[in-house]
């Protein structure tokens, strides 16, 4: 720089070395910490992970047993869903054994009562925060650190080093990394409520998620009682779990067996098959039903709903070819009853089933499940997670299920399971003595 901005004079600047301080600094080899170690993994002493139970039995599944202390974990959902619910309700439990904090910046202090009022007495030990300024909740924070802390929402907070409006992605990336010092600094286990966008995702920069250590996903419709938690993100247990919950009067109860509530319409039906689905550490009945009728439109219309829609052509294509079920001309519907998803390509069998039925206008040989994920050629491939899949249909009663390579799968006693490596063969036997 030949000129000084200071007092615009020209060729008064000279070179000096920075002090010390400044150089460490900087950037470069010279800002290295002394203190820096390098470590062997064999050598690193294991994690210590005691987990907290948020007396929510499918929070806790989907979380992998509990709340760990230190923790972030983020909860989104739609509006009006019941993530303020939940997280009161798993703070109520949590209050029993230690200090739970509800920072608060959407609700007063009395709507957070009249909440916990129909709940029930749980709630009374809970220690409520109405705030929406991040450094005074840092300070109460630190002051007097609580075992367990909730702050609802996190879009709420704002900090007076940024002129940023609430909610914007700068303000949301500094409120969430404060919470995160804090959450590891004083042991504190954490639970940050999220809003989502229009289109379903989490609100917030995509940093956000990459920030916390769990990313539970709260899903569910007004339509239905029913509501799900799906792990998105967990590094303190599996994504594969699934929660369900049932909204009732008295807050948000967990659904022991979720194969009750989706086979609530299950019969021998005209378009119906039943699907062992697994989700994370267990397995779960679903229905899957279709519908196929003549339509003028051209080209027909593939509707999906709870499966994916690029299989179910796949498998609608397969159908055409291998086994001469013709639907060029016919409209297909293919959902999952009850809201359910069954994504997992082993339902390629139990959606081909059911298009079959309601192609043909015969229902299945009495209550039926199918599985196996079907390839371009016509084959059944082998199932995985076979013993669990089996176990299940066991339990609620189904007398048969058509099946690909099962392995060394051991089968329930009564269960009759109608091995077959072709889709021809696995319709051929699934309407056996249906006059179909």
């Amino acid at each position: 720089m030949g000129r000084c901005p200071a007092c615009g004079e020209w060729d008064t600047l000279r070179e000096a070395p920075a002090p010390a301080a400044s150089r460490a600094r900087g950037p470069g080899p010279a800002s290295a910490r002394a203190d820096a170690q390098v470590r062997r993994l064999d050598e690193v002493e294991p994690l210590a992970e005691h987990r907290i139970p948020t007396g929510v039995g499918e929070l806790d599944r989907v979380l992998g047993g509990g709340l760990v202390p230190g923790s972030l974990v983020l909860i989104g959902g739609e509006p009006g869903i019941g993530k303020s619910t939940l997280v009161l309700q798993a703070l109520a439990h949590m209050a029993q054994s230690r200090d739970a904090l509800l920072v608060t910046g959407e609700e007063s202090p009395a709507q957070v009562k009249s909440r916990a009022d129909r709940l029930g007495p749980g709630c009374g030990r809970i220690r409520v925060l109405p705030e929406t300024h991040l450094e005074s909740v840092v300070a109460t924070l630190e002051g007097d650190p609580p075992g367990a802390c909730a702050i609802d929402s996190v879009q709420t907070l704002t900090s007076d080093t940024l002129d940023s409006a609430p909610g914007s992605p700068a303000q949301v990336r500094k409120v969430t990394a404060e919470l995160v010092r804090l959450a590891k600094q004083h042991d504190i286990a954490v639970i940050i409520v999220g809003q989502v966008t229009k289109d379903g995702g989490l609100a917030g920069p995509r940093l956000l998620e990459h920030m916390v250590d769990a990313v539970i996903a709260f899903e569910g419709d007004d339509l239905r009682a029913q509501r799900v938690l799906r792990a998105l993100k967990n590094r303190f247990g599996s994504t594969n779990e699934t929660g369900i919950l049932e909204m009732r009067p008295e807050g948000l109860a967990s659904v022991d067996d979720p194969s009750s509530v989706y086979l609530a319409e299950a019969g021998e039906r005209v378009g119906s098959c039943l699907f062992p689905a697994v989700e994370g550490s267990r397995a779960v009945l679903v229905e899957v039903q279709a519908l196929v009728g003549p339509t003028d439109i051209v080209p027909p219309r593939r509707v999906a709903g709870g499966v994916d829609r690029t299989r179910l052509a796949q498998v609608l294509a397969v159908l055409s070819r291998h086994a001469g079920v013709r639907l060029g001309d016919q409209d297909v519907f293919v959902s999952v009853a009850g809201g359910a998803r069954a994504q997992d390509p082993a339902a390629d069998l139990a959606i081909a089933l059911a298009v079959t039925s309601a192609a043909r206008g015969t229902p299945l040989t009495g209550p039926t499940a199918a599985m196996g994920e079907i390839g371009l050629t016509g084959a059944v491939r082998p199932v995985s997670h076979a013993a669990r899949r089996l176990a299940v249909c066991s339990a609620h009663q189904v007398a048969r299920v058509a099946s690909g390579p099962v392995g060394d799968a051991a089968v329930p006693a009564g269960l009759d399971v109608l091995l077959r490596e072709e889709v021809p063969d696995a319709i051929r036997a699934a309407f056996a003595g249906n006059g179909a």
